[in-house]
């Protein structure tokens, strides 16, 4: 959810432009590729609290939480995953 988030604010801004509005594309690109969305809990936000500031963006530390409390992977280009022990995919 936090990924998600994060783009809707990106479009809202004009920062990010898709093919599709985006309360239409995403739910479908998320139904085509089998995409589970997790919701933001409490055990992530406490996880986030404790985080070390290796990276300022709140969405980031945030999808490094919960991918460390679900133990899950990232798929992203930013090395800044690394520096909390997240497994990182591209």
């Amino acid at each position: 959810m936090a990924s998600l988030w994060e783009m809707g604010i990106k479009v809202s801004l004009g920062k990010l432009t898709l093919d599709q509005p985006f309360d239409t594309m995403i739910p479908e690109q998320l139904a085509q590729n089998g995409i589970e969305v997790i919701q933001i809990e409490f055990p992530h936000v406490a996880v986030v609290a404790n985080l070390p500031f290796h990276h300022r963006d709140p969405f980031d530390r945030l999808i490094a939480a919960q991918a460390n409390v679900e133990g899950m992977s990232v798929v992203s280009s930013d090395e800044m995953f690394d520096a909390y022990g997240v497994t990182r995919l591209w």
